[in-house]
């Protein structure tokens, strides 16, 4: 599968943040991984003139998730503090949009699509089809994901472009049939790269 770019597709990628990188708060292993073939599907999106959208946690310190509030994590991405900041490496084009989620002490969002009104910019563009990579590949991408599918946009994941937190054994085996279940499909960055050259 090759599947072209033009101004109807958006590239999403979700969370590629210093905490959940090695020697972060809330570390994937090997999520730093993720940052090259990210930053090489940005700009085939830049040259086609599709969208870029990055979302970042963006918690308050007293943040539902954390383990003091009873959540099940550790605290992280904490807004204004290093370890939201995306990952240094990561090279967003000047345009892209980013997208702050879970900004409320009791609102926990692992979906892109979690809380009203942030897929607008999508909908201002008249996106119909999502590319989605980052972390954590069993939390906020397979739910990001999922949600596309659900409201009709044509949904893909960038195979190599992503990376789990498998906290338990499989999880990210698990999400990954999860959202091939419900018609996402599977692609590389090589194979979106094949389809721009087309």
């Amino acid at each position: 599968m090759k599947p072209r770019l033009d101004n109807s597709c958006a590239l999403v990628i979700v969370d590629v943040q210093n905490d959940f990188c090695p020697g972060g708060a809330l570390a994937v292993r090997d999520g730093d991984a993720v940052v090259e073939p990210l930053n090489r599907c940005a700009a085939l999106f830049a040259r086609a003139g599709a969208l870029v959208v990055a979302t970042c946690d963006w918690h308050p310190p007293d943040h539902c998730s954390f383990r003091a509030q009873g959540g099940p994590w550790p605290v992280h991405c904490v807004r204004g503090t290093p370890g939201a900041a995306f990952h240094p490496a990561l090279r967003l084009p000047a345009d892209a949009v980013v997208i702050s989620k879970a900004e409320g002490p009791k609102v926990e969002s692992y979906s892109f699509f979690g809380e009203p009104g942030l897929e607008q910019p999508l909908v201002e563009r008249g996106i119909r089809r999502l590319f989605i990579g980052g972390l954590a590949t069993d939390y906020c991408v397979k739910w990001t994901a999922l949600d596309a599918a659900r409201r009709g946009f044509e949904t893909f994941v960038l195979a190599d472009a992503i990376r789990g937190v498998d906290a338990q054994p499989g999880d990210s085996a698990r999400a990954v049939e999860q959202m091939k279940s419900a018609g996402v499909k599977l692609v590389t960055v090589e194979e979106v790269a094949e389809g721009v050259a087309r």
